[in-house]
């Protein structure tokens, strides 16, 4: 047994950060029960050696799943699978959930000290987490357009999935924030056919600022070889199995949360021996695992948001502190919002 420590020292401690300051409040965004939420005080951490703190700048909205977060419709078969990376509490409530978060380190590793980083971090006006969970933005990239990473990463992984090859004609279903990435990443392989599908015919001047095709439903070209859906709506993956051609397939980017979907799976499905396969962010591709992980994935995210064109996604801005107010409309059925923005004080 070893001998005792008269030190007065607990071995077993952190390692202290010797650039830490005192210990901070923060204010996060709580979902206290479904449709409601508010702000919640809370205190950090003093900073380990290996931590940051982090002052936030801004935060993204990506709707579709928080919505489902928001207005409790997470299935609780998927409540482990669907925790996010810094969430606090559990589905349905309380619950601290969100992954765009841009922000101003303010103490940690040298290296590290006032850069503008991205996180995987709910709405939070400061935070501390391992310095390992941050990534700097590139200097190409403004804060402001960073929020929208997170989106980027799904739709890089939804590209990936789809496989679109040379010369293919795609449809993209649905354009929100993710459809319409999807959209805009596959435009740029060469001699790749890409439509944008979506109902809204506001859309169609996001799709053109992007370099994208856009059409109404009715409009939308059929014998496609690839089929990618990420419109929320059953009748959209219904559309999709129209469009697609013999031998094609379907890549299913939307989360319906604990909604059923009815799709006709009856009629050419089977005699044209189509392929209907999921796209979930959570997981990389089998074949990238070998050389890829989640950080290289993000890392890419960050870089492609170089395009000045991108900022036709963010829809809206409003301060932090009037989040709860909001998000009702935010979070609603008929919100047409994009990415909407969080500022946070200076």
């Amino acid at each position: 047994m070893p001998a005792p420590d008269n030190s007065g020292e607990n071995p077993y401690a952190r390692p202290k950060n010797p650039n830490a300051r005192t210990k901070k409040c923060a204010n996060a965004f709580w979902v206290t029960s479904p449709g409601q939420s508010e702000l919640r005080q809370e205190s950090l951490n003093v900073p380990a050696q290996d931590e940051v703190l982090i002052r936030t700048l801004y935060s993204g909205i990506s709707r579709g799943t928080e919505s489902l977060v928001f207005n409790g419709r997470v299935p609780e078969s998927e409540f482990s699978r669907m925790r996010a990376p810094f969430q606090a509490g559990e589905f349905p409530g309380p619950v601290k959930y969100g992954y765009c978060s841009v922000g101003r380190v303010e103490e940690g590793p040298e290296a590290l000290i006032d850069k503008t980083v991205f996180c995987l971090f709910p709405h939070q006006d400061h935070y501390v987490v391992p310095a390992s969970a941050v990534l700097e933005v590139p200097s190409i990239v403004p804060a402001k357009r960073a929020v929208l990473a997170a989106n980027m990463e799904t739709a890089i992984n939804g590209v990936w999935d789809a496989e679109p090859m040379l010369g293919e004609r795609v449809c993209v279903l649905g354009a929100g924030v993710v459809g319409l990435l999807v959209a805009y990443l596959c435009a740029r392989i060469p001699g790749v056919n890409v439509h944008l599908i979506d109902i809204n015919p506001e859309r169609r001047a996001v799709a053109e600022r992007l370099g994208v095709t856009f059409c109404a439903p009715e409009q939308a070209p059929d014998n496609q070889d690839c089929v990618i859906h990420a419109s929320g709506h059953s009748a959209g993956l219904r559309q999709a199995l129209e469009l697609v051609g013999g031998e094609g397939r379907i890549i299913e980017m939307s989360w319906f949360g604990e909604g059923d979907v009815s799709i006709p799976l009856g009629g050419a499905f089977h005699s044209q021996r189509l392929t209907l396969k999921a796209s979930q962010v959570g997981q990389l591709p089998p074949k990238l695992r070998p050389r890829w992980d989640y950080q290289r994935r993000l890392q890419l995210a960050l870089s492609l948001l170089a395009d000045e064109r991108l900022d036709v996604l963010i829809s809206g801005e409003s301060d932090f502190d009037q989040f709860p107010a909001l998000a009702p409309r935010l979070f609603g059925r008929s919100s047409a919002e994009l990415c909407h923005r969080l500022r946070y004080p200076v």
